[in-house]
Formats: structure tokens, C-alpha cells, sequence
């Protein structure tokens, strides 16, 4: 039976390992950002972190994992973001539209173009990549999608094969603005053909 000094021990415990995670997926997503995930080691990450190598290791299996769970963080804020800003279009079809220009506009930060475009398709694998952002995101599309039609402002049809596509849209968006040698104009570009889509998606505007 424990006492309650071993509760308080524990559960000192586990708030300092909590806090070494949060510290390590902190210093590691800034230097992520700044200069790429090959180009950052374990070493320096520890040594701005404050920690032993043996705490980064007990926390994360390797640099891959710490990696992951940096972009796990950083994917996590965008798609709240994007969807949180877009709903304040007010209309379905505005936010849809909305979304789209935002998520256009976050692939042009540095660490989001870095962290989730540039560095994770390579370093998780792309099958990873998509599962992660998938569920992050998808759930939002499709809540996004249901509300849009059941406003009547777009077209009813089965919400989840829609909402796949479009995630693969916005997806492959964001890629061509983060590789481009002028992201800004690539960004324009994009927004107009997504703004299009969107359009199509009117009812009466494709025909059945």
C-alpha cells in the first residue's frame, strides 16, 4: 500500500519528466525550423536544453522520434488554427474559402514550411506524413464539409471521399508554395485554383 509521500514522489516524478519532454520538443522545434532536421544534433539539442543525453534518450527512443513528436505539436496548432480563424468567416461557404487561403499562408512560415513541409515527408515517410495530418485535420474538414452542406451551400454528396480530396488538394497546395522559388506568388497561384475548387462545389455548379 503506498504512502503519501511515495503519491507526492511519483507524481514529482512524472511532472519533471513531463516538463524535460516539453523542454527538448521545444529547443528542437526551434532549431528544426531554423535549420532543418539534418542539420540539428542530438548534442547541441541536449546542451541548450539544460539535459543529459540519457534524459533525451529516456524520453525518445532516438532523434527520429523527438522529430515526430515536433511535428506532431506543430501540426496540431496550424490545423487549430487554420480551422478556428476560418470559422469566423461566418457563412459555410467563407469558411471553406477562408481555410484554404489560411492554410496557404501557414505553409509560408518558416517553421511550418520546414517542420511539416520540407523535413517530415522525408524523415517520417510520406505515408506517415499524410496519417499524421490526417489526423489532425481531417476531422475538422469533414465537420467544415457537413456544416456547408447542410447549409445548401455546397452540393450533398458523401462527406468523407470529399473531404480525402480536398485534404489532398490543400496538401499538395501547400507542398508547391513551400517548394517554390517565389512562395508568394505560388501562394496567389494556388489560392485561385483552391478558391475555384471550392466554387465547384456549389450546388448546380458541376453537373450531376
Amino acid at each position: 500500500m503506498h504512502t503519501d509521500s511515495t503519491h507526492v514522489k511519483v507524481g514529482r516524478k512524472a511532472a519533471q519528466s513531463e516538463a524535460t519532454r516539453a523542454k527538448l520538443v521545444h529547443v528542437a522545434r526551434r532549431l528544426f525550423a531554423k535549420r532543418g532536421y539534418s542539420a540539428v544534433g542530438t548534442e547541441e539539442i541536449v546542451s541548450r536544453a539544460g539535459v543529459t543525453r540519457g534524459a533525451l534518450y529516456h524520453q525518445f527512443t532516438d532523434k527520429k522520434a523527438l522529430f515526430q513528436a515536433v511535428f506532431e505539436q506543430v501540426e496540431a496548432e496550424v490545423s487549430q488554427r487554420v480551422a478556428g480563424q476560418a470559422l469566423a468567416a461566418g457563412d459555410p461557404l467563407g469558411a471553406l474559402h477562408a481555410g484554404a487561403r489560411l492554410w496557404l499562408e501557414a505553409s509560408m512560415e518558416p517553421e511550418v514550411r520546414r517542420i511539416v513541409l520540407v523535413d517530415a515527408p522525408s524523415v517520417l515517410g510520406w505515408e506517415e506524413w499524410r496519417e499524421v495530418g490526417a489526423r489532425h485535420g481531417l476531422g475538422l474538414l469533414v465537420a467544415a464539409l457537413q456544416g456547408a452542406m447542410d447549409a445548401g451551400a455546397i452540393e450533398r454528396q458523401p462527406v468523407m471521399p470529399l473531404a480525402h480530396v480536398v485534404m489532398g488538394a490543400l496538401d499538395e497546395a501547400a507542398l508547391y508554395v513551400a517548394e517554390a522559388e517565389d512562395p508568394a506568388a505560388a501562394r496567389d497561384e494556388m489560392e485561385r485554383v483552391l478558391g475555384r475548387l471550392v466554387e465547384t462545389m456549389r450546388p448546380g455548379a458541376v453537373p450531376t
